[in-house]
């Protein structure tokens, strides 16, 4: 299955238990790797605009955990964690992540940057534990999605200083 998420972003499942997501960013490899892993960076685009960005704390080396909490417009907070498992800076993000208000919902997700002159390509591999997992994520990541990595672009293009 493919599905175009918007002009820069695709969305695959190639077998039955993974995910692969690309990103194309108008930006230099380094710069998206920093946005990528510094929490003064992600509380500007972590999640769709209708959240409000609680706390995020970001252990960046294998090993370290990293978590995001942020709260709804019902009030509620939602909390994201995981840990790394291969850093490579600025080429290589890899970690278990965890959508903590759903047990089974844990991933592992390897990010490759790609740089292509200025503009980099993000490759993302999502191993799920099963077809009923997988399926599960994309459905209920699909409303946030284009809108948190269209915040992302939007930080690289204006925010961040190059």
């Amino acid at each position: 299955m493919i599905s175009s998420m918007n002009d820069t972003t695709t969305l695959t499942t190639p077998s039955a238990r993974e995910t692969v997501i690309t990103h194309e960013f108008n930006a230099p490899r380094k710069l998206v790797y920093e946005a990528l892993t510094t929490p003064e960076h992600v509380r500007n685009w972590y999640g769709p605009r209708s959240m409000t960005y609680v706390s995020s704390q970001m252990d960046l080396r294998v090993g370290g955990r990293w978590r995001i909490v942020l709260r709804g417009a019902d009030g509620n907070e939602y909390s994201w964690s995981g840990e790394y498992k291969q850093l490579r800076a600025p080429e290589l993000i890899e970690q278990t992540w965890w959508f903590e208000q759903i047990p089974e919902a844990r991933t592992v997700e390897r990010r490759t940057l790609e740089a292509q002159g200025d503009r980099t390509v993000v490759h993302g591999l999502v191993t799920h534990a099963n077809f009923e997992s997988r399926d599960i994520h994309v459905k209920t990541m699909r409303p946030g999605f284009d809108e948190t990595w269209d915040r992302f672009a939007d930080l690289l293009a204006h925010d961040m200083h190059r």
